[in-house]
């Protein structure tokens, strides 16, 4: 390798690793930059001024002045790239967009039972491409497509090992991207749910995730990232044994915690319709607070076994955790009253995406590889 090579080289490092910092500082200044890479500071404006070039960054404002001149703010500049992502259920197709902020810039759903078959992947291919479309986004500007799966996804990303939700096992996940023009890039959906919820929260250090839909399922958030286990099935929590000899789970198996709160659960009393039932509970209605009430004491004993088995914050999210807010200082209470070593229950956590988390965090996973892959080639 030449001299001149290498200076590239350098040059091209330089400006990802300057790129990174904005990235995950949100917003910064030339200064601060220079201060928290320990770079030079010609060398910081060269190359923030190609990534303003490039439309990378931009300029958004000042800081307050220290007693010179007002330090000028540098940001990303989220419009320039975007990530499709889609969940796939049982009975429906959900499709957001996001920016490289992670902003959710648009979702949609669409009811679409899954089959494994070649007409539903044509389905998939077209609602994308007519979503895209809607969104009014160039396509070169999109990363990918993420897809979150409610199964175990094997590790190189080109199989779901098994699906009792949807009802596959060892099948190739080429079904799903053979039409679709764009990388494609696949998860467990409570894996993803929860990258979304940690997404932007630098000062998390680790956290349970619970979602709570029509199956039960999970993630545990550690160092940095997800903690899939020997077999990618870490974070399985809706087949933890909660109840021994109890009822029947989905999967064969009796006493499982997907038994006693799944989604269904609650939605199965108002004729399949979640928004029904609560409310049914906001209204007083004595059959769905009762109903209501033995969720949440399953749930407490769920939350606590979490609390004891990992001592950090759990998440509730899914489509429960979209309601759970209200709820929460009465569940923290109960979670409380059982906990051997704290009379606290602040640690449960309300999610902060209540529809298409795990969409949103399988597109996050193109947004994360382009930050940290920018200017590099």
């Amino acid at each position: 390798m030449g001299p001149a090579q290498n200076r590239m080289d350098v040059k091209t490092i330089n400006k990802n690793r300057i790129y990174r910092y904005v990235y995950a500082n949100g917003m910064t200044s030339k200064q601060g930059i220079a201060a928290g890479l320990g770079m030079s500071m010609p060398t910081v404006l060269q190359n923030v001024k190609e990534l303003i070039a490039e439309g990378l960054l931009a300029e958004t404002g000042t800081f307050e002045s220290t007693g010179g001149r007002k330090a000028k703010a540098i940001s990303i500049v989220p419009g320039a790239r975007h990530a499709i992502g889609v969940e796939i259920t049982r009975q429906h197709i959900g499709i957001v967009l996001v920016d490289l902020s992670g902003a959710l810039l648009r979702q949609e759903r669409l009811m679409q039972p899954f089959r494994a078959e070649d007409h539903y992947f044509r389905l998939l291919a077209e609602a994308i491409e007519r979503f895209i479309d809607r969104c009014a986004v160039p396509r070169d500007s999109l990363l990918g497509v993420g897809i979150s799966i409610p199964g175990i996804v094997s590790e190189d990303g080109m199989a779901i090992v098994s699906s009792h939700v949807i009802g596959v096992m060892s099948f190739a996940t080429e079904a799903f991207t053979s039409r679709i023009p764009y990388p494609c890039f696949f998860a467990n959906d409570a894996n993803a749910a929860c990258a979304a919820e940690i997404h932007g929260q630098a000062e998390m250090e680790a956290s349970v995730y619970l979602s709570l839909s029509n199956s039960v399922g999970g993630a545990v958030y550690t160092t940095n990232s997800i903690y899939k286990g020997d077999n990618q099935r870490g974070g399985e929590f809706g087949h933890m044994t909660l109840v021994p000899g109890g009822d029947v789970c989905y999967c064969g198996k009796s006493g499982c915690l997907d038994a006693y709160c799944n989604a269904q659960v609650l939605s199965s009393l108002a004729n399949g319709n979640l928004d029904d039932f609560f409310a049914k509970v906001d209204a007083g209605d004595r059959d769905a607070m009762a109903a209501w009430d033995r969720y949440m004491e399953h749930l407490a004993v769920a939350l606590n076994n979490l609390r004891m088995a990992f001592d950090c914050n759990v998440i509730i999210g899914g489509y429960v955790g979209a309601y759970i807010d209200k709820h929460l200082p009465k569940l923290a209470a109960m979670v409380a009253d059982r906990n051997t070593f704290e009379r606290d229950g602040s640690y449960v956590k309300a999610c902060r995406y209540t529809q298409e988390a795990s969409a949103v965090g399988a597109a996050l996973r193109h947004v994360d590889e382009f930050a940290v892959n920018v200017s590099l080639g």
